[in-house]
């Protein structure tokens, strides 16, 4: 029996709590409503990729000279900055689908008011990941503008480095809120920068791919390698087949990660 005519058969591959989604926008409008009181927090995770990128433009990238990526040679610091970017984008959604999100679950209980209204647990997963998403956009968004500044745009492409750095949040903001789901302390989160700034530090941020050797094949299975060069791509204008594979990858990490942020919330809260 096809799930056209048996709607309960998409449950067994989709979470049912997907079809239950009303108006994620309320959590929306709510996170925003209390950034707006805070807004120095939001914009903390655009500094530190910022510091990075000066420091290589003003000292490293003299010493390191140019370095040859999609089959030309740029400057250093236009090599690093788009990886940065896409840090950039990962740092804010990570920041807000860890933290915030197991302090609205185990401290605050926002989530148990919150589903005594008319909104479902699907509501909360949607409407909390995108707004990490709308703090990584922001990031990167603004890294876009100081990249421009700064004279380190190679191609009008790069305005589709901010799409691709939603795609990157949408992929770490779900994968985040459903590790999140699973820790059960405080001091769980001492695993979230032990596994991001590996992520920093290998996803071809700071080095081609042919600098890692034998490594290589461990640098692509990181997600940021691969939001890294989409952003790099945008930035130097030069398009392949490859960015198919990129893309997917974030796809595929997306839709896992939301069905099981969304199964988890519905447990966790309904049970």
């Amino acid at each position: 029996m096809s799930v056209l005519t048996n709607p309960a058969a998409a449950t067994r591959i989709v979470p049912g709590v997907v079809f239950d989604i009303r108006r994620p926008q309320r959590m929306i409008e709510r996170s925003a409503m209390v950034y707006r009181r805070s807004f120095l927090v939001i914009v903390t995770g655009f500094f530190e990729p910022l510091f990075y990128l000066l420091s290589i433009r003003i000292g490293l990238a003299s010493l390191v000279g140019d370095v040859e990526t999609g089959g030309i040679l740029v400057p250093y610091d236009q090599f690093v900055a788009p990886g940065l970017m896409a840090a950039s984008a990962m740092n804010g959604a990570v920041f807000d689908s860890t933290m915030n999100v197991f302090f609205k679950i185990k401290v605050s209980k926002t989530y148990d008011a919150v589903l005594t209204t008319p909104m479902t647990a699907g509501d909360v997963a949607l409407g909390e990941i995108t707004f990490a998403v709308l703090r990584g956009a922001l990031y990167s968004t603004a890294f876009m503008l100081t990249m421009w500044l700064l004279g380190m745009v190679q191609s009008p492409w790069i305005v589709m480095a901010v799409p691709a750095c939603v795609l990157i949040g949408f992929a770490f903001a779900s994968i985040g809120m459903a590790l999140t789901t699973f820790m059960r302390s405080w001091e769980d989160f001492e695993y979230v920068p032990a596994a991001t700034l590996p992520l920093f530090l290998f996803s071809a941020t700071f080095y081609p791919l042919s600098q890692y050797g034998d490594w290589a094949w461990a640098v692509q299975l990181s997600p940021l390698y691969h939001g890294v060069e989409l952003v790099r791509a945008a930035n130097l204008g030069r398009w392949d087949s490859t960015i198919f594979a990129h893309i997917a990858v974030l796809l595929g990490l997306t839709v896992l990660g939301s069905a099981i942020a969304s199964r988890r919330i519905e447990r966790l809260l309904l049970t």
